[in-house]
Parts: structure tokens; sequence; C-alpha cells
């Protein structure tokens, strides 16, 4: 097996007195879709935040294709592609003035940048809107621009957080789509999301984790050791149990005053 293209050896992370991570051990490899789940709290948007080097005190080891991020964090943030829940883009702008800057952070040619941007831009059907204004963009509109954003400059890496919020129903298809083909082209994709049925259907990986630590690793087909069971089944299993159930009784009868 090639060497991994994301490395966690021992990762550790405190907030003050509350510890997050509890020493995370991970090997991601090129070629492979990563579902990396968890319940809210479990760690998994500092684990995310420290693989983009947003986040740099934290303890143990964390290298992208073999670089240290804490030591090295521009060469490591070159080979990744982020694309956060929350558009973020500059508003006052255009997709295109928009995209050609952030082409020109990676350092693209202006002509390979407008070629790219051009095409990924059409293929969401945004190309009559490559120079309007992004203030009057719908929720969707904005994420199609952060997802050419992510992919502009052809990562190594690319880090999904939530990449299919506000998208409407042929745009996720295409998204998931293009995430098999990335990964047959041997980009890594480090999938986080909350749409079980899309990480089941996406990841030929799945890492489950819960209050800072590594629960279960493995296929979909690995952790459905009892048959039967969907990957939200597998995750109520594992974590929170009959809360669910708990919670929604607890609602019911808050309408029975």
């Amino acid at each position: 097996m090639s060497a991994p293209a994301i490395s966690i050896k021992n990762l550790r992370k405190n907030y003050g007195s509350k510890t997050v991570l509890h020493g995370i051990n991970l090997d991601v490899y090129p070629g492979q879709v990563l579902g990396y789940i968890g319940p809210n709290g479990a760690g998994k948007s500092t684990t995310v935040k420290i693989l983009c080097g947003l986040i740099s005190d934290y303890e143990g080891e964390v290298t992208v294709q073999g670089i240290d991020i804490k030591n090295d964090p521009v060469g490591a943030k070159r080979r990744i592609g982020y694309i956060p829940e929350l558009a973020e883009l500059y508003d006052v702008l255009t997709p295109s003035e928009f995209l050609h800057f952030m082409g020109s952070l990676y350092g693209l040619e202006k002509d390979v940048c407008e070629s790219r941007l051009t095409r990924i831009m059409g293929a969401f059907g945004l190309q009559a809107n490559l120079h309007q204004r992004m203030d009057t963009f719908s929720k969707g509109m904005r994420q199609k621009v952060l997802l050419a954003s992510g992919l502009l400059h052809n990562p190594d890496i690319i880090i999904l957080d939530e990449p299919l919020s506000g998208l409407d129903a042929n745009s996720v298809i295409i998204v998931k789509e293009l995430i098999g083909r990335l990964a047959k082209d041997g980009k890594t994709i480090f999938y986080c999301s909350h749409m079980m049925d899309v990480v089941e259907k996406v990841s030929d990986r799945i890492v489950l984790i819960d209050g800072g630590r590594v629960v279960a690793d493995g296929s979909f087909e690995e952790l459905n050791q009892q048959g039967n069971q969907s990957l939200e089944q597998i995750f109520a299993r594992l974590t929170v149990k009959d809360a669910h159930h708990n919670a929604a009784d607890d609602l019911m009868q808050a309408f029975e005053q």
C-alpha cells in the first residue's frame, strides 16, 4: 500500500479544561473516500480545523503527504482543497472575480484559472451568473461557488464538511458522482456529514468518533455486522442508543398539556 495522504497520530486537543480529542490515530490513503461522522460535540469539526491548519495548539502529529502541518502549514495547505458548510464569500465580487482571486493565491496561470472556473461553474449551471455580484445569490448558488473554489487548484486532498448544504437535487447527484471520480483519479476525500444516507453511498471507509475517540473504523459492510441496518441505525447503536427515542417522547409530551 502507498504512503498515507493524511496521517494522524495520537491527536489530542483541549479547550481549557475540556478535552475534545483523546488520542485520535488515523491514516487515510490516496484514492480513499473516508466518511468521518459522529454526534455533535464528538470532535469532527476540531479534527477538520486541525487538518486545514486553522488550529495549531494541539498535541500529537498530523501530516499531509508527509508534510507536518505545524512545521509547514502553508506547504500542507497547498495540497488541500477545503469546502466548509457555510459559504463565507466576498459578496461584492462576482464568481469570476472571486475565483480568479482564489486561483492567484494558489499560483494558477490566469488562462488556466479561467478555463477551469468556466468549466466548473458551467457544470453547476451557473455559467450565466459568472459576472453577477454574489450578494444576490441563494445559499445553493453560493455553495456551488465554494465548491468551485475548493477544487480550482486541483488538490490531491479534498476535505468536505457538509458540502451538500443548500444544493438542489441535481447538484447533489453531480457532487456525489464527482466524489467517486476524484477518488478513482487518486484523490483523497475526507468527507464529514450528518447525512448518513449520503455517507453510506459515497464512502468506501467510515470512521465514527464519539466523545473525541474513534469507536468504529471500516467499510459499511464491516460496520454492519448485525446485518440489514442502515448507517443511521449503526450510528445510533454505537453512540446515543435510545436517546433519540426518549427525546422524541419528551417532545411529544410537551404538547400534551
